[in-house]
């Protein structure tokens, strides 16, 4: 069935295809419309679930993790400073290796107060352990949130499906709501390994001792270091699995295929625009033009964001001229994020495209499509090889 509805509306669609046991969300802007429809769905009894209303986003993400260490199916979603306010939790859901699915509807973080989008908020918290996943349009919200759930699971690792504020969240598209038994077929029911049971009572995550030690039954156990060390590889080995997942998924909804970059004429392209979200989408239309022109350029829409897909990019761009990395977030005294891991997984290549770095959208300020031709035909013409350079895009200093 194809329908014309927001973005939190396909998000929590996905939610509640995925046949979701436990929902707790605390509401804020842009997020709130779709913490709303999920309740909407529970108490019209379209979904079997527990809807939790809490004080704050810290116990939202606090209940879910008590849910999920029970077996439960959990979600949650948040926005900006919410997920600030969350973040110890961010790093014991991860620590804890709970299958947690969360929305971050993507803006600025205070202060100063914005409601506005930018990549900010989920960029700060892109080292807690979780993964991290980027949609582009309405109908990757929807499939994402579904794929979230069955990578999460099969990995024990939670994920955050990201999008953005307004420009997706709040604005209307098509997209096809697929049928609920062809989700059933995609995404089984959740079993846990290891769940607290009243019945089979056990400690988790107690204070763990720096070095290993004997558990009770004289058994070797890992220390902290170790099971930080199982949670680095498993991030690294679930790119196969976010691999096996997005195969799974085109295979039954004949939709996807590409898990870690969407690319765009990029196939013959000399120099790359690169991104994340809907501006990879709005970029087409200055790829469209720079064609015309008899530019051999590409767009290519970064989907994995965590773990960062290095072997992807070196696939994708090593022997391209360039490229042009446009981001909606700093990493504050260094460079956007997004270029840093870009030309670090490139490092290896002999043959390096050349790389610049413009910032912009910082606080939902417009990016005009006009300046990102502007800005990518200059890029093209100045090709500066060994500069590292990052410019900002839409100052009015």
């Amino acid at each position: 069935m194809h329908v014309i509805e927001s973005g939190n509306v396909a998000a929590a669609t996905g939610v509640k295809l995925a046949r979701t046991q436990v929902i707790a969300a605390y509401p804020i802007t842009p997020q709130t419309p779709l913490t709303e429809k999920l309740s909407e769905f529970v108490s019209k009894g379209q979904m079997t679930a527990q809807y939790i209303p809490v004080e704050s986003e810290h116990s939202a993400l606090s209940v879910c993790i008590a849910a999920s260490s029970t077996g439960s199916r959990t979600f949650t979603a948040t926005s900006a400073n919410g997920l600030l306010y969350m973040s110890e939790q961010v790093h014991w859901a991860s620590g804890a290796r709970l299958p947690i699915v969360m929305c971050v509807v993507n803006r600025g973080v205070g202060a100063p107060w914005t409601v506005w989008n930018d990549h900010q908020d989920s960029i700060s918290q892109r080292d807690t352990g979780w993964i991290q996943m980027h949609a582009c349009d309405h109908q990757q919200i929807l499939d994402t949130v579904l794929k979230a759930f069955m990578v999460a699971e099969k990995v024990s690792i939670p994920v955050m499906v990201c999008y953005d504020g307004y420009l997706l969240s709040h604005s209307y598209m098509p997209f096809e709501i697929p049928k609920q038994e062809d989700v059933d077929r995609f995404l089984p029911s959740f079993s846990s390994d290891c769940k607290l049971d009243p019945e089979h009572p056990l400690n988790q995550n107690t204070v763990t001792l720096p070095d290993v030690r004997p558990d009770i039954h004289g058994n070797m156990s890992p220390g902290y270091m170790e099971i930080r060390h199982n949670l680095q590889q498993d991030l690294i080995c679930s790119l196969d699995v976010v691999k096996e997942v997005e195969d799974r998924f085109k295979g039954i909804f004949n939709r996807g295929g590409s898990p870690f970059i969407e690319s765009y004429l990029c196939e013959d392209a000399e120099y790359v625009a690169v991104c994340m979200g809907s501006l990879s989408y709005q970029l087409r239309d200055v790829v469209d033009q720079l064609r015309n022109d008899g530019q051999k350029v590409g767009v290519a829409g970064v989907r994995l964001y965590r773990p960062f897909p290095n072997q992807a990019v070196i696939d994708a761009f090593s022997g391209k001229k360039g490229l042009v990395i446009f981001e909606k977030g700093i990493s504050y005294g260094n460079q956007g994020p997004l270029f840093t891991d870009i030309t670090s997984a490139l490092y290896q290549v002999e043959e390096r495209p050349f790389a610049h770095n413009y910032i912009l959208g910082i606080g939902g300020r417009e990016i005009k499509t006009q300046d990102l031709l502007d800005t990518f035909r200059k890029s093209i013409q100045s090709g500066r090889k060994n500069e590292i350079k990052t410019e900002w895009i839409g100052l009015k200093l």
